[in-house]
């Protein structure tokens, strides 16, 4: 190598190396976007050392983080419910774990990462936008959006045609404050009811604009949905994609709708590249209908270690 090609060659690396993971993904066409990592993944790691974790999670390549609540700013209804939850699964933090905003993004900063995205309750994120954007603002946060829909707002058709209104009163309302909500489908809502699909109800009475889609392609594959249809059918609806292997072909039983369905399918999580999905194709038809950010996701796994380290080895090689 000659003293010019090596000066080239040693200026890019130092440049690189100063970026966030995710300008250096985002460098690259090929690759399939940026790589980040859904925190219910591994709550009992960060409840015991948080800062340790994110350090783990960027020294293996991810860039980009999404995390759960309850936050500060949440309801107390929430932060009952999530206390009891908690404890049957042996964990106590969520939110930013006892971080504030500014020392989260201080963490995010020394460690390369990014939150584009966040998981709020609905209550929430309808009576305290406010407190969400603070955070946001600070943080970088951009998607605010719910891991399911309560039990309550989805029993019957009609349930559902107000959810959407919700839906849309809360998008506008993250739209004020430059956030965009999202919602993320859990596997119920794709049986037919009066002859009515509800999610395609919820996709067909909600502004494109206000409300996005966040693709959790475990969970549609276990409710017998190929996730790839959906992709190529409403191009610039999903931004966000959980990103989930199954370690062989499992629908559920009924109709997917309550907890006890969703504990059955855990034993089927398997690392990304070590189950019977077609990531690859999904992944790349995701990345073709507009989705910007593919969080690995495998809850509350025993061994994040080697689950977020096997999965990252398989993801960043995917290229579309």
């Amino acid at each position: 190598m000659n003293r010019r090609r090596f000066l080239q060659t040693t200026t890019a690396l130092t440049l690189a190396s100063q970026l966030p993971n995710s300008e250096i993904f985002a460098a690259n066409p090929a690759k399939v976007g940026n790589l980040g990592v859904a925190l219910f993944t591994l709550p009992k790691s960060l409840s015991q050392d948080f800062e340790g974790t994110l350090k783990m999670i960027s020294d293996m390549g991810f860039s980009e983080l999404e995390f759960f609540g309850p936050y500060d700013y949440s309801g107390e209804a929430a932060k009952k419910q999530w206390e009891m939850a908690a404890k049957a699964l042996g964990f106590s933090g969520s939110g930013y774990f006892g971080k504030s905003p500014k020392e989260l993004k201080a963490l995010l900063k020394k460690y390369k990462l990014s939150s584009p995205a966040i998981h709020v309750d609905l209550p929430t994120l309808r009576e305290n936008m406010a407190g969400v954007a603070e955070a946001a603002d600070v943080i970088g946060h951009k998607y605010v959006g719910i891991a399911m829909i309560p039990d309550d707002m989805r029993k019957t058709l009609d349930d559902y045609k107000r959810t959407a209104d919700i839906f849309n009163e809360v998008g506008k309302s993250a739209k004020k404050y430059g956030l965009t909500f999202f919602y993320h489908n859990h596997g119920y809502g794709h049986k037919p009811v009066d002859g009515t699909i509800p999610f395609q109800l919820i996709l067909d009475n909600t502004d494109p604009d206000l409300v996005k889609m966040e693709m959790d392609v475990f969970w549609f594959s276990a409710a017998g949905i190929n996730p790839v249809d959906y992709l190529k059918n409403n191009p610039g609806r999903f931004p966000l994609l959980h990103v989930k292997d199954m370690s062989e072909k499992k629908t559920f039983a009924k109709d997917g709708s309550n907890m006890g369905e969703w504990m059955g399918m855990f034993p089927y999580l398997a690392d990304a590249g070590a189950g019977v999905l077609d990531l690859e194709t999904i992944l790349c038809e995701a990345k073709k209908a507009g989705a910007k950010h593919f969080f690995l996701e495998k809850d509350n796994t025993p061994n994040p270690q080697q689950a977020l380290q096997a999965s990252y080895d398989f993801l960043s090689k995917v290229k579309c």
